[in-house]
């Protein structure tokens, strides 16, 4: 986790090279790997004529805890190469006995199965990226790609909707005959697979809007292959052939329903919003408490990833910098009872008056 506490009464100083001193101490393990922080204390003297003398106290440290986690838990590689090898084999087991059995449902659940192939595959890309460690290029890392993939599994949830509603339509003015019991028996195999593969994802799906998207492409699925069992079972019996497409249309707007949130987040994340289950006003309120701290301002809380979050605050504290250990103890239940991941604090004296930039309003050029 990173943090900078800055005090300043001054404008221009002036260095005395013995008063700096370095203590370096090892922070903590981003995915894997040990980082040292580096604290530097620096003491200047201002030009004469101003009379006035200013401390600087910077700390860099990186401590990335992991409450939540910023790489795929363990065993996540692993099931998303079982539910894309499994989901290959039920598209094309699924287009071919839905030509076979001049199916409606079974081609949708088809094209459904297709899109989330693509969509697990754009999730487990961004599990990946997610591990890459930052960069010169990239100082945040590639975390953002997990967020990008959840906002593209959302919006291709609604396109495969939007396709299968257009053909179910189309067969309901133009009803044909339907192998009931091919429909019944391909749907339930189906059910079972997609059943199983969104069990993979249970575990991390709750905490990744990543993962979670790929559990929803699962339970959509294994909705519709349940949908369209049924209705293949109902026109077996019943012989009317309607039931097909008007249960691919009721299983559509389940999926819709169950999407519109995760395509919610994803776009608030994307937007750098406040993280789903953050309370910006309890940290506002956890950092206003603390021993010396006048004031907060500059608050600004965003996702780095779907399981990470970062922070950045100034702290008015008029007696100065509290010390390192006091700034530990605040960054370190940031990232316990918070989940932010990454704090960036700057302690001001309140000598001047600070105004966050973003509060500005644009001019018009």
């Amino acid at each position: 986790m990173k943090y900078t506490a800055h005090q300043t009464n001054g404008t221009t100083a002036q260095h005395q090279p013995k008063s700096d001193a370095h203590v370096h101490t090892d922070a903590c393990a981003h995915a894997g790997h040990d980082h040292a922080t580096h604290d530097h204390a620096h003491d200047h003297d201002h030009a004469p004529g101003e009379g006035k003398k200013a401390s600087h106290a910077h700390h860099h440290g990186h401590g990335h805890g992991h409450h939540h986690h910023h790489a795929p838990a363990s065993g996540h590689g692993r099931a998303f190469a079982l539910a894309v090898a499994l989901n290959v084999t039920i598209v094309v087991v699924q287009g071919i006995y839905g030509v076979l059995a001049n199916s409606t449902a079974l081609l949708a659940d088809a094209g459904h199965n297709l899109s989330d192939v693509l969509g697990l595959l754009l999730a487990w890309g961004a599990t990946w990226l997610a591990t890459r460690r930052p960069s010169a290029r990239y100082t945040f890392g590639l975390g953002g790609s997990s967020i990008l993939a959840s906002l593209l599994n959302a919006g291709l949830l609604l396109f495969a909707c939007g396709v299968i509603v257009a053909e179910a339509v189309g067969r309901l003015f133009h009803p044909s005959p339907v192998a009931g019991l091919d429909v019944f028996i391909v749907a339930l195999v189906g059910m079972v697979v997609n059943g199983f593969s969104a069990w993979l994802f249970m575990r991390g799906q709750e905490d990744d809007l990543n993962i979670r998207g790929a559990f929803l492409h699962m339970v959509a699925d294994a909705a519709v292959s349940a949908a369209v069992a049924v209705s293949g079972l109902a026109i077996l019996f019943s012989g009317w052939t309607w039931l097909d497409p008007v249960m691919s249309i009721v299983v559509v707007a389940v999926i819709v329903y169950g999407t519109w949130g995760l395509l919610r987040d994803s776009i608030k994340l994307a937007l750098n919003g406040v993280p789903p289950g953050v309370d910006v006003q309890k940290i506002r309120e956890y950092l206003a408490a603390q021993p010396g701290v006048t004031d907060v301002h500059d608050l600004h809380v965003w996702a780095l990833s779907t399981t990470g979050n970062a922070l950045s605050a100034h702290l008015v504290i008029p007696d100065g910098h509290p010390g390192d250990v006091v700034i530990d103890g605040i960054v370190g239940t940031l990232r316990a009872e918070f989940d932010m991941h990454h704090a960036t604090l700057q302690v001001d004296m309140g000598t001047t008056q600070h105004r966050c930039s973003l509060d500005h309003t644009p001019h018009a050029h």
